[in-house]
C-alpha cells in the first residue's frame, strides 16, 4: 500500500506526543506527508458559540489552538522536521469527526490509545473509538510511554509525593 499522508491527532497530551512521534518516523519511512492537526472546540461548546457569536473571542481560541500546536510539535519531534513534507492543521471541530473527515483513501492516521485502565476504558478514549470506528483508512493506536502512564492519577500523584523516613524533620518541643 502507498501511503500519501500520515495524518497525526495532536492534543498536546502525552498520549498523543507519542503518536506524532511514530507518525513522523512512519512518514519518514513512507516518504509522506506529515500532518499534525489539532481539533479544538469552543468553551462552553459549538451550541454556546452559535448562540452567542464572538468574532473576537474565536480569534483568540484560534491562537490558542494554534499555539497549543505548535508546542506539541516542539516538544515530540524538536519542530517541524526538514527531512519530511509538513502540513500541520488547526481545525475548528470534534475531534474524531475532523480526523475522520480529513483521513481519507491512501492515508494512515495515528492517534494515541489513552492511558490504560478500568476506568479510563469506560469513560475516556472517545476520539480513538471514535476513529476506529468510522475511518475509512487504517487506524493506528500508539500506547503512552510507560513514564506517562506512572505519572498520571492518583497513583501517581502518591508516587510523586511519598515521604521517605530521612525526608522527615524531627519535632521540636514547643517551650510553655
Amino acid at each position: 500500500m502507498v501511503v500519501r499522508k500520515v495524518i497525526a491527532g495532536v492534543s498536546g497530551s502525552p498520549g498523543s506526543l507519542q503518536a506524532l512521534r511514530y507518525a513522523a518516523a512512519t512518514a519518514r519511512q513512507q516518504d509522506a506527508v506529515l500532518a499534525p492537526v489539532l481539533a479544538w472546540i469552543p468553551p462552553g461548546g459549538e451550541l454556546a458559540d452559535r448562540r452567542y457569536p464572538c468574532p473576537q473571542l474565536r480569534a483568540v481560541w484560534q491562537q490558542d489552538a494554534s499555539d497549543r500546536l505548535k508546542r506539541a510539535i516542539d516538544l515530540a519531534i524538536g519542530g517541524p522536521p526538514a527531512d519530511v513534507r509538513f502540513s500541520p492543521a488547526v481545525v475548528k471541530g470534534d475531534a474524531g469527526r475532523v480526523l475522520t473527515a480529513l483521513a481519507g483513501q491512501g492515508d494512515v492516521l495515528v492517534i494515541g490509545a489513552g492511558r490504560p485502565g478500568v476506568v479510563r476504558r469506560l469513560l475516556g478514549c472517545r476520539v480513538s473509538r471514535y476513529c476506529r470506528a468510522h475511518a475509512t483508512c487504517p487506524v493506528t493506536t500508539v500506547p503512552p510511554t510507560p513514564l506517562a502512564v506512572q505519572a498520571h492519577g492518583l497513583r501517581g500523584w502518591v508516587r510523586r509525593h511519598r515521604l521517605r523516613p530521612q525526608d522527615a524533620e524531627p519535632r521540636r518541643p514547643v517551650d510553655a
